[in-house]
């Protein structure tokens, strides 16, 4: 997703570094439009390193060094390619302009060329603000379909005290998300997420493992975080970067995960076992490297079931997805699973077929609850993760209108 954000002259200018940064925490690309005025508070160089994106300054060169026909049309471009204008601070300069229609410049004109939702964020001396001028344009705004971040009151940069102080980042950013549905739903909730495959040594080299990337498990925690939760993920060896802010737990075998997921667990209010944990491991590890030898036997025992050990210690509160990995017979395994470990719900999906599953981007599920079944076609992981999270919070509301009945 990605949001244009417009910034305009004043002494609050500089706040709008803090909503850069909390907008890419929600995974949203920034487009940074500054207006002639807001470039004598902040350079532009602070919000291209920022965003990470170039930072557009003007209606004809559109951040380039020379004017191109690139640059002419860039503000129509922009204005295809965002989910929603966010301009913070707004002066009242700028509200009249967008009143009135005016584009003498590339926010402005940006303005009038996009259709995408519209948030609007102002800031100005509070005689300004209650000028009934300002008032007026604000209604007008609102009339058209604006949305309209009030400001705070309190003491402002030119010595009075009122209203006309900036809004909180925060508030801003949560009313821009809203505007283009980003969902902060789990607001409050503790998601306790596993991802990856577990490794079992043979010897100090040599170890049995599975194809497990830990793309869904990495999925379901960023979608998990950008909706607001507590998110502990806890990992196998994956080459994937974590999301910023979740609670990070590293493991390496079955039962290191098994304790790991156990500590957690009275924390959580969500659990999503999306680990491919090995199901086998060596009896005994040889403390050497085993030399080359033909025929080669290794005797395999059960590693823990984890979801087993969840099921004995879950409160009733606790909202426990499963998931399922199969190759045959794929719904009737998959039920008997969510059954035998008493899972709220589980996530199966048939990893013969080419395409999806491990090592892939993508991913085509069954979610099984105990009154549904949700097909899932082949989509991107991110997808799949939001589905899955719309499905725990959808059986947790169900559980709680119901009385506890006995795990």
């Amino acid at each position: 997703m990605k949001i244009a954000l417009g910034v305009c002259g004043g002494i609050a200018a500089y706040k709008a570094c803090e909503i850069v940064r909390l907008l890419q925490e929600q995974g949203i690309t920034v487009q940074v439009v500054m207006t002639d005025a807001a470039q004598q508070f902040v350079r532009p160089l602070t919000f291209a390193a920022l965003s990470g994106q170039k930072v557009i300054t003007g209606l004809w060169n559109a951040g380039a060094e020379q004017p191109n026909l690139d640059s002419a049309v860039e503000h129509i471009s922009v204005a295809q390619s965002i989910e929603a204008l966010l301009v913070a601070p707004a002066t009242a300069d700028v509200l009249a302009k967008f009143v009135h229609g005016e584009a003498n410049d590339f926010l402005t004109t940006l303005f009038l060329a996009t259709t995408a939702p519209v948030i609007l964020a102002p800031a100005m001396n509070v005689n300004m603000w209650q000028h009934p001028a300002t008032q007026a344009n604000l209604e007008a705004l609102k009339k058209r379909g604006a949305r309209i971040v009030d400001p705070g009151s309190g003491y402002l940069a030119c010595g009075m005290t009122g209203p006309g102080r900036l809004a909180e980042p925060e508030a801003i950013v949560t009313a821009a998300l809203e505007m283009i549905g980003v969902k902060q739903d789990l607001v409050g909730e503790t998601v306790l997420v596993t991802a990856g495959p577990t490794q079992e040594a043979i010897d100090p080299v040599r170890y049995l493992t599975n194809r497990s990337s830990g793309k869904m498990g990495y999925s379901i925690a960023e979608a998990a975080l950008h909706r607001g939760a507590r998110v502990i993920l806890i990992s196998g060896p994956v080459s994937i970067t974590p999301p910023d802010k979740v609670e990070l737990v590293r493991v390496r075998t079955a039962d290191e995960m098994k304790a790991a997921v156990l500590r957690y667990l009275p924390e959580a209010s969500i659990v999503i076992k999306a680990a491919a944990v090995a199901d086998y491991r060596v009896r005994q590890a040889a403390g050497q490297k085993l030399k080359r030898q033909a025929p080669l036997t290794l005797e395999l025992e059960p590693t823990a079931d984890i979801l087993v050990e969840i099921a004995t210690r879950r409160t009733p509160q606790q909202i426990i997805i499963g998931f399922a990995a199969e190759t045959e017979d794929v719904l009737e395994n998959g039920r008997r699973k969510m059954q035998n470990k008493k899972l709220d719900a589980i996530v199966i999906n048939d990893v013969s077929q080419p395409g999806i599953g491990f090592d892939s981007d993508n991913n085509a599920v069954t979610i099984l609850t105990s009154e549904e079944v949700i097909e899932i076609p082949k989509v991107e992981k991110t997808e799949v993760a939001q589905r899955i999270l719309d499905v725990a919070l959808k059986v947790k509301k169900s559980e709680r209108t119901r009385a506890p009945a006995p795990r």
